[in-house]
């Protein structure tokens, strides 16, 4: 079930909720009973699996970059001043 994020226009509460998505948004805030308590738009959460470019490039954390930062390999691109 995913987590929901709520805040309270009125009081100024924020939680988190688990509800099922069937649900209806809740109605009023649980602190102080107003009904500005509204669902806030937040990040999901996600993994992606495989053997595609993110298994492959980025998974281990190492970075592709020299040892002096320069993605261009020389610093002379302009772009890593």
């Amino acid at each position: 079930m995913p987590i929901y994020a709520y805040r309270c226009d009125a009081c100024g509460v924020a939680k988190e909720h688990l509800q099922k998505m069937s649900d209806a948004p809740i109605a009023a805030c649980p602190e102080c009973g107003s009904p500005d308590y509204r669902k806030q738009l937040t990040a999901a959460g996600f993994q992606l699996k495989g053997s595609g470019w993110y298994a492959t490039d980025f998974k281990n954390g190492s970075s592709s970059a020299p040892a002096g930062g320069h993605s261009c390999g020389t610093g002379g691109c302009g772009s890593c001043s």
